[in-house]
């Protein structure tokens, strides 16, 4: 029981980075239509720019907790005013001026913008590993003791508070705001909304800007969590970001973050009770599983085709 608990948190955590990352996927899909495969490397963007502002700071576990928050802050700010102007980019290079065009060309330039950015980290920060020592320590015990323990650090905590947090918000954004309904018009009909006065080309860049924001508060999470990064973690964290969305129903806000909690659940307790090596294995099969009696994911809404 206590192993059970143990690795529902440790599931819980890493789901809620997978979940912020595959909003940004479902936000972009909801109003376009496509998929933004360059995401996962903003994530991936976003995770270095914190890591190069907690060294620029010299911040360690010895700061002071007062120290270690504003480093955070400050790391965090940072990241996303960074990785927003990536995101604003890509919308602007690599989607825009292929929007009427046939729906192979935007994905194939995201796959090149991925690239793009998977090189320029790796050429200025080289292709080693890059390690940060722990900054948010210590924690609480639930239940057991010794080898059965059960516990969640502050980091888990400081995670999962985050998500929320930022689930809430962008929920009432999206439901209650001005931005938020011209968002919901474009994603139903864009040409509607241009004829009904919506400024579509600042709403779409806007939406990108918003997602690589969300990638960015991941990835700082990221690195705080795992305390090493490399230029290739997008990669693997943006395929799975993705599954999450497809899993919940892309296209939904809530749905991307039950899925990204269910492949960080999935993943966990796969390593936990069977072998490691086959996680990712246990993520996809679930996913094709899902998709054959529920083609639209959890919580999806069928696409109706305008005639």
């Amino acid at each position: 029981m206590e192993y059970f608990l143990q690795q529902l948190i440790n599931g819980i955590t890493l789901g809620s980075i997978y979940g912020l990352i595959a909003i940004g996927y479902t936000m972009v899909y909801g109003i376009i239509g496509m998929i933004n495969f360059a995401h996962g490397d903003v994530f991936m963007v976003g995770s270095f720019i914190s890591l190069i502002v907690f060294v620029a700071l010299g911040l360690s576990a010895a700061s002071g907790i007062g120290s270690v928050a504003l480093g955070i802050l400050a790391a965090l700010l940072v990241s996303m005013l960074l990785t927003s102007v990536w995101g604003w980019t890509i919308e602007r290079i690599a989607y825009r001026p292929l929007r009427g065009s046939f729906r192979l060309a935007p994905l194939i330039t995201a796959i090149g913008m991925s690239i793009v950015l998977q090189n320029f980290v790796q050429i200025s920060q080289g292709a080693r590993v890059k390690p940060l020592e722990p900054l948010v320590s210590g924690g609480y015990a639930i239940m057991g003791t010794g080898a059965s323990l059960v516990q969640v650090s502050n980091m888990q905590i400081l995670i999962v508070v985050v998500t929320v947090v930022l689930m809430i918000g962008f929920t009432m954004l999206i439901s209650k705001t001005s931005l938020g309904r011209a968002q919901r018009a474009c994603e139903q009909d864009r040409r509607m909304a241009a004829l009904l006065g919506i400024d579509v080309d600042r709403t779409i860049s806007l939406t990108f800007v918003m997602g690589a924001a969300l990638a960015a508060v991941a990835g700082t999470m990221f690195v705080l969590y795992y305390g090493v990064i490399d230029f290739f973690i997008g990669f693997v964290a943006g395929v799975k970001a993705f599954t999450a969305a497809v899993l919940g129903g892309i296209g939904s806000l809530p749905g991307a973050m039950l899925g990204g909690l269910l492949i960080g659940l999935i993943e966990t307790f796969w390593s936990g009770y069977f072998t490691v090596e086959y996680k990712d294995v246990a993520a996809f099969s679930i996913l094709a599983i899902v998709l054959i009696f529920m083609p639209s994911g959890l919580l999806g809404r069928p696409e109706i085709e305008k005639v």
